[in-house]
């Protein structure tokens, strides 16, 4: 039981964080921070984004341009006066500007509303992608760095650290491989790029309409039905099963089996056709890559990069947890069986894939009462985000300000400063693209603009990053109003932002989202905690038709209990992720004829629930790309996330404390890649990291 001291003092946090949000007030020019930018050396500039192709071809042409006539100066000097910042500072330097291109250039590839644009922004991002890979074959540079190498400087800390970083990548670009070997690697890697790009523009591409009489959709919300876009001339309402908001309305409230299941088929066989034969021509060239630089398996040459070193201890990792959630799975798939059964009045029903949102929704209901559209009202959209900024700007100690863009890539896009609240240095740019849009990528992410790198005259360019999301847009008589999985995913994604804003490094590649893969995520999946607690929902929660109610407190103990209710399922179709993941890249022999669909089913059929042989989940997976070998790092940070969590939770003021989020900013966001995370993570901890947070996290314990 909670003391009443305590209690007084969770009130007064929430007292404060009810003061009025700055963002309600007009933008300010961006000009106006202009004289805090200067008294802290900051560059408080965003780039201009290409608006055109012909813009876009520029840009690629001069970044590359500009990179090459400085490598070569880098290249030429003389190694008897060669120094560590002549050298691998300096190389570091000149591709963190390219970098930095690139990633503006992948934002408007994928939120251009121009398709045209979209696609030579596509083009653009190979063509760069492409330059990297020769750029790790150049041998001249390769001379140049090996040479200083080898006088074996006397360097410590992040100098250090970039030194090794550097070497490590050129064994691992095949540097040290003879000519003939290096060269099909370069050709590789190269195919590589251009493939993989291709899986992912189709991807982008698929669409799934499906359109439905509003007898078919009985179940689904009418909020749903009002939203723009989806009904359609003819009276009918189309169904986009590529628009995961769409497939969420659908796959948990239509009480049709039929539509349900004609639903899951279209989003499950989305990239099919396009996709299915691509995936195994990619998995073939990524294992012939690894076997010719040295290692086993793909998952082992991505794996040593991360905190589990190899794939065996990523396999393990994923295979213990499966046995350690089989029990509760089993029930869990037993009760939602019986759910059917008894709504169905069939005692043989048997569970499909396309019956487990569907039931697992009226569980919630009917023995947790917890209604996730009804609870729609407690979050319209700006009251939420609003009140989110609030509590960042507490337990970061930051302050928001919206400012006027000096340029955007489509309407309804916004910008925010970010200062540190006691000085007022400015300490980054976000914007914010929340809607869905025709050709706007279309799921939930944090897009990296700038990493924020220190220039060779001592300022310092700010971090920029874009929140690119999908969320429910407004109808004519309603806000856009957020279903309680939205505010945790918008809690998560905002976590990346504030990750990539308070993130300071000396070099460019220990930048913040320069951590670890299977880091990555823990500094966001924690911040998902704040969205269960009473205290912190009631600073901002409340119904949009009358704010003096919010969000009962056995709501939320049922959103709980819901929650470990299904986590069994839940946890077990993440693993089977990645477990889809490791076992593609697990593959010892190049095999372009692998069935990779087939193979990557019986994975899912293994550890969650079977789908239909003739669905192409893998086909759509676009994690397979850029995330490879990477997804079982979901589960393993989310451990280190609940670790991190519990300090929190054990503080005086909980998730709503000060000197513990300072702490965490200082510790693990601020120091971003410049260190070892496990290190970083202890320092906010004040102890070895534990897995008991995580167990009782997922109601096993």
């Amino acid at each position: 039981m909670t003391s009443r001291l305590h209690r007084l003092a969770l009130t007064a946090a929430a007292l404060v964080l009810a003061l009025p949000f700055a963002a309600s007030a007009a933008p300010v020019p961006l000009g106006s921070l202009q004289p805090q930018a200067d008294k802290f050396k900051v560059i408080l500039t965003p780039p201009a984004y290409e608006r055109t192709s012909d813009e876009l071809r520029a840009t690629t042409d001069s970044a590359i341009r500009d990179a090459e006539a400085a490598l070569d100066q880098l290249a030429k000097q003389d190694p008897a006066k060669a120094t560590f910042d002549s050298t691998f500072a300096q190389i570091d330097r000149i591709v963190a500007r390219v970098r930095d291109t690139s990633n503006r250039i992948g934002l408007v590839q994928e939120t251009h509303p121009d398709k045209a644009v979209r696609d030579t922004a596509s083009e653009m991002s190979v063509k760069i992608s492409s330059w990297a890979i020769t750029l790790d074959y150049r041998e001249d540079l390769y001379r140049a760095l090996k040479s200083f190498a080898d006088t074996q400087p006397a360097l410590t800390g992040e100098d250090k650290l970039l030194f090794d970083e550097i070497l490590r990548d050129y064994r691992r670009a095949g540097l040290e491989l003879p000519a003939a070997q290096r060269a099909d690697v370069e050709r590789l890697r190269k195919e590589l790029t251009q493939l993989t790009t291709d899986y992912s523009n189709n991807v982008n591409q698929a669409r799934g309409p499906l359109d439905l009489t509003v007898e078919e959709l009985a179940g689904v919300p009418e909020s749903f039905l009002e939203s723009p876009g989806v009904k359609q001339p003819d009276g009918r309402f189309r169904v986009m099963m590529n628009v995961t908001w769409h497939t969420q309305a659908i796959m948990e409230n239509a009480t049709s089996e039929d539509v349900r299941r004609r639903a899951y088929f279209i989003r499950q066989t989305l990239a099919k056709d396009t996709n299915s034969a691509l995936l195994a021509t990619i998995i073939a060239r990524r294992t012939e890559l690894a076997l010719k630089l040295g290692y086993p398996t793909w998952a082992d040459y991505q794996t040593e990069l991360r905190m589990t070193k190899n794939a065996a201890t990523a396999l393990q990792f994923e295979n213990e947890l499966v046995a350690g959630l089989q029990k509760k799975f089993t029930a869990e798939v037993a009760t939602l069986r019986e759910l059917k059964a008894a709504t169905t009045g069939q005692a043989d029903a048997v569970l499909n894939p396309w019956d487990i949102n569907f039931y697992t929704e009226k569980l919630k209901k009917e023995r947790y009462s917890v209604d996730t559209e009804q609870l729609r009202v407690f979050f319209p959209y700006q009251a939420t985000l609003d009140g989110m900024f609030r509590i960042y700007e507490k337990i970061f100690s930051l302050t928001f300000t919206e400012v006027a863009p000096p340029q955007i890539w489509s309407e309804g896009v916004t910008l925010f400063a970010v200062a540190d609240k006691t000085t007022g240095e400015p300490l980054g740019l976000f914007y914010l693209d929340m809607f869905p849009r025709d050709g706007k990528y279309n799921h939930f992410a944090c897009f990296t603009i700038a990493e924020g790198t220190r220039q060779p005259d001592g300022r310092f360019s700010v971090p920029i990053a874009s929140l690119v999301c999908n969320f429910p847009p407004p109808s004519a008589d309603k806000p856009s109003l957020l279903q309680h999985d939205d505010v945790e995913t918008l809690f998560h994604e905002f976590g990346h932002v504030m990750h990539l804003m308070l993130g300071r490094s000396k070099h460019g590649r220990h930048y913040s989202f320069g951590v670890p893969q299977d880091f990555v995520e823990a500094p966001s999946q924690m911040l998902e905690n704040w969205v269960w607690d009473k205290t912190v929902l009631d600073t901002f929660a409340a119904d949009y038709r009358d704010p003096s109610k919010k969000v009962p407190a056995e709501v939320i103990d049922s959103l709980k209990r819901a929650r470990t209710a299904t986590s069994g399922m839940f946890y077990r179709r993440q693993l089977s992720f990645g477990l889809l993941d490791l076992t593609l890249h697990t593959q010892t022999k190049p095999d372009e004829k692998l069935d990779a669909i087939a193979l990557a089913n019986s994975v899912l059929a293994r550890v969650s629930v079977a789908p239909p042989p003739d669905t192409a989940f893998a086909a759509y997976f676009g994690h397979l790309m850029g995330y490879d070998a990477a997804y079982y790092g979901y589960l393993w940070s989310l451990s280190i996330a609940q670790d991190m969590a519990s300090v929190f939770e054990s503080s005086p003021d909980k998730f709503l404390d000060e000197k513990i989020g300072r702490r965490l900013r200082d510790e693990v966001y601020g120091a971003a890649a410049s260190r070892d995370v496990s290190e970083s993570v202890e320092k906010f901890l004040g102890r070895k990291q534990s897995t008991q947070p995580f167990l009782k996290f997922l109601g096993v314990e």
